[in-house]
């Protein structure tokens, strides 16, 4: 959903349909990927229950460990469908852009570009490193950055123009939320734009973001599925 005053452009995502000529071959196909996604779910959920219980033992500088580790079961490897999408139609604003709790870093070398500078800012030593290196040889390197800074306690010298907030308010303590709210206003210009993806989607989420931006004109209110959506639970 985005929160603010731009304009939003979405598109759902649907698979492609499997196609064969032979009724055999299908079962078969159908067989092995039924087999291949079990086994991928069984991985996926061997991984949350890690990452939850390192998260449970110490949530201060269990983001840390999980990225040294690998235990990041949000990690799409790869820029966020929505972010492409929107970049690929020229539907981003332009100026200086913030994504906090960055992780890799593909969403944000995804959107920098001569117009826009990103700053990718994130809490973990380990993750700062993954995404420079995964962006160290991209061409769009020199028009972003990457910082490893308390989110809640930053101060720029400069506001953003937009702030992508992808999954970032749903990871935190609820205690939290409400500061959240507080240095997402506090960073933005009076006509920035804040976008999110957050899980779980849904009307008590929306209702949760609402009640922490007060000073927002919402004039857009979307959620974006997208057909391999992020589940941790």
């Amino acid at each position: 959903m985005i929160l603010g005053a731009g304009k939003f452009r979405s598109v759902l995502s649907r698979a492609a349909p499997l196609q064969t000529h032979r009724a055999l071959t299908l079962k078969l196909r159908m067989n092995q990927n039924s087999t291949e996604h079990k086994a991928s779910k069984f991985n996926h959920q061997s991984r949350v229950h890690e990452f939850q219980k390192v998260m449970g033992t110490d949530h201060s500088g269990g983001w840390d460990i999980c990225w040294e580790h690998g235990l990041t079961p949000w990690d799409l490897g790869q820029p966020t469908p929505l972010i492409s999408h929107l970049c690929a139609t020229g539907a981003l604003p332009n100026g200086r852009v913030l994504v906090p709790g960055c992780g890799s870093g593909y969403d944000v070398v995804q959107m920098a570009c001569a117009e826009r500078y990103v700053v990718g800012l994130d809490i973990s030593d380990n993750a700062i490193q993954k995404a420079i290196e995964l962006s160290s040889s991209s061409p769009n390197m020199r028009h972003c950055t990457f910082l490893r800074e308390d989110f809640f306690s930053w101060r720029p010298k400069e506001l953003f123009d937009l702030i992508f907030d992808y999954t970032f308010f749903c990871a935190i303590e609820p205690v939290m939320r409400q500061v959240w709210g507080q240095q997402i206003q506090r960073l933005l210009k009076p006509n920035g734009e804040l976008i999110t993806l957050m899980f779980p989607a849904g009307r008590l989420m929306m209702t949760i973001v609402v009640d922490h931006l007060t000073k927002f004109q919402f004039q857009i209110m979307r959620t974006c599925y997208i057909h391999w959506a992020l589940r941790l639970y």
